[in-house]
């Protein structure tokens, strides 16, 4: 059965820093790029941050920039977003998500129909 699972969501202080994790089963991540997206109540869908699986590159949305540093470990079935320096606006339900590399550019990067396969999402809330 094929499933992502994401995990490492939580309440934290602003300035203050979240892991998120990514993992698979059922399938390799190794042959998938794969997407974090976040979803906030009256926003819209939004994607942070992507790694490719061919060549290891990384793509982040302007505010991350900085802040979140994606990665992954094939060994694991992995992908991580460690978030740093969390505000209040990245508070949001935080989800992961596969395509393939190719075709991955930085106009496509976060088109979240060319995502195949998706997980049940993490809650992700910044707040004193």
């Amino acid at each position: 059965q094929v499933q992502l699972v994401e995990s490492g969501g939580g309440l934290v202080q602003p300035g203050g820093s979240l892991r998120l994790s990514c993992t698979a089963s059922g399938f390799s991540l190794n042959n998938y790029a794969v997407g974090w997206f976040r979803h906030a109540p009256g926003k819209e869908r939004e994607g942070v941050s992507c790694i490719s699986s061919s060549d290891g590159s990384t793509y982040y949305e302007d505010s991350v920039k900085s802040r979140f540093t994606i990665s992954r470990d094939n060994a694991k079935n992995s992908v991580y977003l460690q978030m740093n320096s969390l505000k209040p606006e990245d508070t949001a339900v935080y989800y992961c998500g596969t395509r393939p590399s190719i075709g991955v550019t930085i106009a496509t990067v976060f088109l979240y129909g060319a995502y195949d396969y998706w997980g049940q999402g993490t809650q992700v809330t910044v707040s004193s």
